[in-house]
């Protein structure tokens, strides 16, 4: 989970969406928006339960998950309109 996932999805502008996450392997990540007022920084285990997390499209919203340290496995994601 060295690179994590880092994106800039193509949201628009005052929608809602819904994040999924999941994480599969041992360890934790941490999920962080830009801007903060997005969505809500969470930390999610690697225990294969899936994480749902509402945002809100802006102009440019970037989306940060990155393993903590000692953290290994695999990450997978979906936005979908609300």
């Amino acid at each position: 989970m060295a690179d994590g996932v880092h994106t800039e999805p193509g949201l628009s502008e005052g929608k809602t969406y819904r994040l999924h996450l999941v994480c599969a392997g041992s360890g934790s990540a941490r999920l962080r928006f830009e801007p903060a007022s997005a969505g809500a920084m969470a930390t999610v285990l690697y225990d294969g339960s899936a994480v749902q997390q509402r945002l809100t499209g802006d102009e440019l919203v970037r989306i940060d998950v990155a393993g903590a340290k000692g953290a290994a496995g695999v990450v997978a994601w979906q936005i979908d309109a609300v």
